[in-house]
């Protein structure tokens, strides 16, 4: 595998509240899928591992401390970089919410994932309802 082909690890959070999730719609000016809406997340930098790149991007994006973390999965995506996304989910944090690096936050039902722009947060969203949700609870 030639270094171009080598995935970046990135982190991406589900933050979960009543059966919906935290979405950003991304600054057009973003390199990677500028304008969407997108599951926020980030580059993990240095030696960190995944749970310290999620600490450190919810700090840094959104303004929050997570209370809880719990893995979900880690999907492959390539866009104009390739990608290893680490994905959790975040049900408990603490702090005033702000976007800080999005133009704008949504909350969505998990159910619309569907219609999420991004194939990779539908697949990572359907895996969390797999996982840790029961069929009542769909």
């Amino acid at each position: 595998m030639i270094a171009d082909d080598c995935p970046l690890d990135c982190v991406a959070f589900l933050l979960i509240r009543d059966g919906r999730v935290l979405l950003e719609r991304r600054s057009p000016t973003k390199r990677v899928v500028p304008g969407v809406l997108a599951i926020p997340g980030g580059h993990m930098e240095g030696s960190e591992s995944a749970e310290e790149a999620v600490r450190r991007e919810l700090e840094e994006e959104l303004g929050v401390t997570a209370a809880t973390i719990s893995y979900v999965c880690t999907l492959l995506h390539r866009a104009q970089e390739f990608r290893r996304l680490h994905y959790f989910a975040v049900t408990a944090w603490e702090g005033e919410m702000i976007a800080r690096e999005a133009d704008g936050l949504q909350w969505t039902d998990m159910r619309c994932a569907p219609a999420f722009d991004l194939d990779v947060d539908r697949l990572a969203v359907s895996e969390y309802l797999r996982v840790y949700r029961t069929g009542k609870d769909r």
